[in-house]
């Protein structure tokens, strides 16, 4: 993987994204980062009210800049809005990265937005927004995916164990590699040319 979060969750509006990558966090000792909270620190307000006040151009663009940001400067758990995937942007900005897809059924996000905080793009009959959410969004979601994690019946803290294992078995079958150039731990290499400790450049101390 590339430069960027330990982990990037997507996933629709009710998945759990922020509340498993808080405890994701805790369990592998990194911080967690939400983009939502991210524009709602720009914007002054709530991402609620952002939709209804300024629109969802505004929201988006927000939304733009927060993920090209926190996939640039975050090493922790990112938590990305559920539609920020759509962008463009950020669909090239994600590859390389390790990005888990917490799939959930329409029937337990019905059930979790019906008591979640306020949706926007779920106002009337969450049911029928979901559903018409879920095909445009899916083929995204599992496109982007390097690991999809199914949430439906698991508690969060379940969900976190889950990926956390997946992680740490990921982090087993690829351990980083100390002949690695980028390894800043990787010993000088006795048949570099410009290596001093080279006995063929002993002359003068100097890489000839």
């Amino acid at each position: 993987m590339s430069d960027g979060p330990l982990a990037v969750l997507i996933g629709p509006p009710g998945t759990g994204k922020s509340t498993v990558g808080s405890l994701l966090a805790g369990r592998l000792g990194v911080a967690f980062r939400d983009t939502d909270s991210d524009v709602e620190a720009v914007a002054g307000k709530p991402v609620a009210d952002i939709f209804v006040q300024d629109g969802e151009p505004v929201f988006r663009a927000l939304e733009r800049d927060a993920v090209a940001a926190a996939l640039r400067e975050h090493r922790g758990v990112l938590a990305l809005g559920g539609g920020a995937v759509l962008d463009p942007q950020a669909q090239r900005l994600l590859g390389g990265k390790n990005v888990i897809y917490l799939a959930t059924g329409l029937q337990a996000l019905t059930k979790r937005n019906g008591l979640d905080r306020p949706r926007p793009l779920l106002i009337g009959n969450p049911r029928v927004q979901l559903k018409a959410l879920l095909a445009e969004r899916l083929p995204v979601y599992e496109s982007l995916a390097t690991v999809t994690v199914p949430t439906d019946d698991y508690a969060p803290e379940e969900i976190a164990d889950e990926i956390a294992a997946r992680i740490a078995a990921a982090d087993a079958a690829n351990p980083a590699d100390p002949a690695d150039p980028a390894n800043p731990a990787d010993p000088a290499d006795p048949a570099d040319p410009a290596d001093p400790a080279d006995p063929a450049n002993a002359e003068n101390g100097q890489a000839t």
